[in-house]
């Protein structure tokens, strides 16, 4: 069968599911919810295998009108289509295949919300939104109460978000429950609660797991924002669609000088070296966490507000990690060489600590490099690497005009003039990493003059998802967290290292 059609065909049992639960004015139940997830899972395995084969016939075709930047319209259109029906109750796959406009969904929206006296609003720019029923209002205002009684803040709170931080998870269970004609829910205890809360944990609808899920949303966004990292303050950041392996292929040469041409001379032809580049890759690194059975009874709000805010912080701190790994491991790279090596010319013979005659050296090192063609490359140096115990020393020598000579004379210091221009990072991982041994540092050119180290995510996504489970694994609430990510060393050129020496307190 056609993949199309057979994916149209699944998007209508899932839109049939949702007609049923909706003319019975209920909400899915569990066997209903389990199939509408499983049709989601191979609606997306399908999109994938689609928008694959559309992507062979573009490369087999090149003349076609079916390139890379059309299949990214195309999936971009049906996406956003897509989103907009789900929203609104109506089935996208007859837009997308007659090719419908984004704009043209929209009207199509409006159109049907009035013949149906919907309550809608227009904003300025175009878009639509459904007004915020009571119960919308109440999930934003919960979740926002429950992250700031623990702790966390919020700049603007959902309306009256303030007046619910009193509840108890308790009192949060027994509010939704109310419109679901369960008798005598202030009797039942704790553990009872907790019973028919898990029965809807799975259901789309259900308005308590809905309210956990947006609390631990923007608490697990504030802990990557707050993540006490560094690696980024330096390292490239880059993006990648898909897990497959990228290989950067080649790169073209640097154009030949140009040459003097006599009166009536001849142009003499150029032809570009290439030398092969190293690959990059994606993997996928999570975790999983549960609200028990435990927290609940207890009222532990701390899970909603700093659990999942120390598993995002926990995401950042393993790149952290991984990035100085290599700084401090010196593995081999694309070339078959270690990172800092004398046949890189990265690597200073003898470890030191932080002298001016060191950082001259190592910014020599740095500015003297030249291209995979043997041509002269301008490198600003950009970016100190300490570890603890460097960095009091570093900033006395970058920030002070005059040093003393040999005759014990004022001079001037010629680094003072990086005082503005060079960045200072100290990061203790390298302290850990290196345990007893010697603390090397290391001096990174300007990002715009060449690359060192990137970290890749998909789609650009540097923020873990979270999501709850679709098979309970424990007793309690269970959500996976995960982000997936690639860290690559993209250019020797663009680093230097000092060994360093052994610090003591």
């Amino acid at each position: 069968m056609d993949k199309k059609k057979l994916r149209q065909e699944k998007v209508q049992r899932q839109q049939q599911l949702l007609n049923a639960a909706k003319q019975g004015n209920r909400a899915l139940n569990v066997e209903e919810n389990a199939e509408f997830e499983a049709l989601q899972r191979e609606i997306d395995d399908l999109t994938r295998q689609i928008e694959e084969e559309e992507r062979q016939q573009s490369q087999n075709n090149p003349n076609q009108n079916t390139g890379e930047e059309g299949i990214q319209a195309e999936r971009q259109r049906a996406s956003e289509i897509t989103v907009l029906c789900r929203e609104f109750n109506m089935d996208p796959q007859t837009y997308i295949q007659n090719g419908t406009s984004v704009e043209g969904v929209r009207t199509a929206i409006l159109d049907n919300m009035r013949a149906n006296r919907s309550p809608i609003s227009t904003r300025g720019t175009g878009e639509i939104s459904v007004i915020a029923d009571s119960e919308d209002k109440f999930r934003a205002a919960a979740s926002d109460a429950l992250i700031m009684r623990g702790g966390i803040v919020i700049a603007k709170p959902a309306d009256g978000a303030r007046d619910l931080m009193g509840m108890s998870l308790r009192d949060f269970a027994i509010e939704v429950l109310n419109g679901e004609n369960i008798p005598n829910l202030n009797r039942k205890s704790n553990d009872e609660l907790f019973n028919i809360l898990s029965r809807q944990f799975y259901n789309p609808t259900a308005a308590f797991p809905s309210i956990l899920d947006q609390a631990i949303n923007k608490s697990y966004v504030e802990g990557h924002n707050k993540a006490p990292v560094t690696f980024d303050k330096w390292a490239k950041k880059g993006t990648l669609t898909d897990f497959k392996t990228v290989e950067n292929k080649y790169l073209a040469g640097p154009a030949g000088e140009f040459l003097e041409v006599p009166e009536g001379g001849e142009l003499k032809h150029d032809l570009p070296s290439d030398e092969k580049l190293p690959t990059r890759k994606l993997k996928t690194y999570g975790r999983q966490f549960t609200m028990t059975r435990q927290a609940f009874i207890n009222d532990d709000i701390d899970f909603l507000s700093k659990i999942p805010s120390r598993y995002a912080a926990s995401a950042r701190k393993t790149q952290n990690k991984q990035v100085y790994q290599i700084l401090v491991k010196n593995p081999a790279i694309y070339d078959g060489k270690a990172l800092f090596s004398t046949e890189h010319k990265n690597l200073m013979a003898t470890g030191t600590g932080i002298t001016a005659e060191s950082v001259q050296k190592m910014f020599m090192a740095l500015q003297l490099q030249t291209d995979q063609f043997g041509e002269a490359i301008i490198i600003r140096p950009a970016t100190i690497i300490v570890p603890v115990g460097y960095a009091f020393a570093m900033y006395t020598m970058l920030q002070s005009p005059t040093i003393n000579t040999a005759d014990n004379t004022q001079a001037a210091n010629p680094l003072y003039i990086y005082k503005d221009s060079l960045q200072i990072v100290e990061d203790p991982t390298l302290n850990v990493l290196c345990g007893d041994g010697a603390m090397p540092w290391f001096i990174v050119g300007d990002g715009a003059d060449t690359d060192s180290i990137q970290v890749d995510y998909l789609n650009g996504q540097e923020i873990p998802t979270i999501r709850r489970m679709e098979t309970p694994g424990q007793l309690g609430f269970v959500w996976d967290i995960y982000l997936d990510w690639g860290i690559s060393v993209m250019d020797y050129r663009g680093i230097v290292k000092n060994p360093g020496i052994k610090l003591s307190l």
